[in-house]
């Protein structure tokens, strides 16, 4: 897309001055339980409509949020942690323990991190009205970070009656503590959703940093408008009819860094990472030799050029399971990714490759992975494989990914997708790697032996004790490849110079936003 040609701009009516914000979010929100999906744009959702108990500083450290704070029995078979007064639902029913007991419950079946911690409590309950009890089977001393970790999914808290559903399937009922009210009669899947401040939300003290401290609703109404591709959203921002992109397309940051009136920034200083995930009950990919061969032959670069351009700045290779730049993340396997053809073709027909179709589910509407499945798809023809890429909305990806039907039947065999780099930062929380089976992530890796030395990583002992295992956890990974690490990079987003108060995350986070009457 050459960023010289103009772009026309769509009919969406000036964006209303004041407090007001039309915000263009990285994808269609298509699910809205934050508990139930890994997607990105509905956890954005989820920090509008709801509160966590402990949120995480710009250094991932676990703070008190809709607590005020937590306190261990000496034993460490018990934690005690205490609301903070004066919280309410958006439907003006107070907070109380008993919610809370009831979301963590249901967010521990859910959740990569969360099941870990659900497998070491003996109950979750109410003391009292404003005092959360969490019984331990054996001391759990991450459990703050564990209900604090800021990305897919965080431990949102429901009511009661809402935390009571299913947890094989979403809540459609939006009804949380948080600084924004969902207004569902607003809402249309493809197009819009639509919030409003809640006058009842009850801030902490201080400076907002990242998920923790205060959170200040200064906008009165969020408009979340769904844009038909990159150019009408660049074209829509330019104009003044929208007032916040979430990802730009890189090749129209150079349009956009020309504006004055527009100011890009790095959207989440961590990154993210982008990776394609097997489908471990399914041939041919439920064979690890076959997946040891694709990764043999995967070139980071092409993946990361595809999305990012030749900009070097905006993106990296990262031959780890782990983002890199963080603690204990070393990439001492490289040699598992020469990107030799020639060998991973001999790789995949020793592998015992009997022609099996590999469905790759691809979404069109999403700039940041949509191209990924392009790059799959030629590298395994090349690899002498028979491939059907079926291209589809994020939303139709999302919800194909659940099925366990054989590829040919309604399943798949790989799907791509993206991680923010602290969603995935530690061997309890990447999904990515855990083998949990069936109760895990999409894909349904089952390794013991992970989930083994997961928990030692847990009850590491020190320093040194905690990066041997999370080097024995990445040589595990290597050697089963649940999942293919496909590059880190960094996005921008832009937005109107009249918006003030924009931070960095993993998500966009609206609270403390002010925009300048027009």
């Amino acid at each position: 897309m050459a960023a010289g040609l103009p772009l026309a701009a769509p009919r969406l009516g000036r964006a209303a001055s004041g407090r007001v914000l039309r915000f263009v979010p990285q994808a269609n929100l298509s699910t809205l339980d934050p508990v139930f999906t890994t997607a990105a744009v509905t956890i954005t959702h989820g920090y509008c409509v709801f509160d966590t108990l402990y949120g995480v500083d710009g250094q991932m450290r676990p703070q008190p949020q809709m607590a005020e704070g937590a306190e261990a029995a000496p034993d460490g078979l018990s934690w005690r942690i205490r609301l903070r007064e004066g919280l309410r639902f958006h439907d003006g029913e107070p907070v109380l323990a008993r919610d809370c007991a009831a979301s963590l419950a249901r967010w521990s079946q859910r959740d990569t991190f969360g099941q870990t911690l659900g497998a070491a409590v003996e109950a979750f309950e109410a003391a009292d009205d404003r005092t959360l009890v969490v019984r331990l089977k054996r001391p759990f001393p991450r459990l703050l970070e564990a209900i604090g970790k800021p990305h897919s999914s965080p431990a949102f808290i429901m009511p009661e009656r809402l935390a009571r559903t299913d947890p094989t399937k979403p809540v459609t009922e939006m009804v949380g503590s948080g600084p924004f009210r969902f207004l569902a009669d607003e809402y249309v899947s493809g197009s819009r959703s639509v919030y409003a401040r809640f006058e009842g939300y009850v801030p902490r003290e201080g400076a907002p940093d990242w998920t923790a401290g205060g959170k200040r609703a200064e906008l009165d109404r969020l408009e979340w408008m769904v844009m038909p591709d990159p150019a009408t959203a660049a074209a829509a921002l330019q104009s003044g009819e929208v007032d916040w992109w979430e990802q730009v397309l890189p090749d129209l940051v150079p349009l956009l860094a020309r504006n004055r009136a527009i100011t890009l920034q790095r959207q989440d200083p961590y990154g993210f990472i982008s990776v394609a995930r097997f489908n471990h009950l399914q041939p041919p990919f439920d064979k690890p030799a076959m997946r040891r061969a694709v990764l043999s032959a995967i070139r980071q670069e092409d993946y990361m050029r595809a999305i990012m351009g030749d900009d070097r700045e905006s993106w990296r290779e990262c031959r780890a399971m782990f983002p890199c730049g963080l603690p204990e993340v070393k990439q001492p396997w490289t040699e598992a990714m020469p990107g030799r053809l020639d060998a991973a073709r001999a790789a995949v027909k020793a592998a015992g490759y009997q022609g099996e179709t590999v469905v790759i589910i691809n979404p069109t509407d999403y700039p940041s992975i949509g191209p990924h499945g392009q790059v799959t798809a030629a590298l395994l023809r090349e690899l002498g494989m028979k491939v059907d890429l079926q291209e589809m909305d994020w939303g139709s990806v999302l919800q194909r990914r659940f099925s366990r039907a054989p590829a040919g039947q309604g399943g798949w065999s790989l799907y791509h997708t993206n991680w923010p780099s602290v969603s995935i930062a530690n061997p309890a929380m990447n999904a990515t790697i855990r083998g949990q089976g069936e109760k895990g992530w999409a894909g349904w890796y089952a390794s013991p032996e992970m989930e083994r030395l997961t928990a030692e990583w847990l009850a590491a002992p020190d320093a040194a004790a905690s990066q041997g295992l999370m080097d024995r956890i990445q040589a595990l990974a290597f050697e089963d490849v649940p999942s293919l690490p496909l590059g880190q990079y960094f996005s921008s987003m832009a937005y109107r110079k009249g918006i003030q108060g924009v931070r960095p995350g993993s998500a966009a986070f609206f609270w403390n936003v002010r925009k300048d009457a027009a």
